[in-house]
């Protein structure tokens, strides 16, 4: 398996964030909940839209989803 050396952003989408990585999965659900994972919006929501409608701050979010990545 290729590893991406893509940088998660907080503009990243989040179904393509899981795609490259997805061990990324576990932060996804950590933050957003398992109804992410059945959510049409995965394919277009950012990391900072789905941070926003749920009042958490995607730094943080952005921070260990690249920490997967080292």
């Amino acid at each position: 398996m290729t590893t991406s050396n893509t940088k998660v952003t907080k503009d990243s989408i989040i179904g393509d964030v899981i795609k490259e990585n997805p061990e990324a999965s576990k932060v996804i659900e950590k933050y957003f909940g398992n109804g992410c994972f059945t959510c049409p919006g995965i394919r277009v929501e950012s990391i900072s839209f789905g941070a926003m409608m749920h009042n958490l701050d995607p730094e943080k979010i952005v921070k260990e989803l690249n920490e997967l990545k080292s």
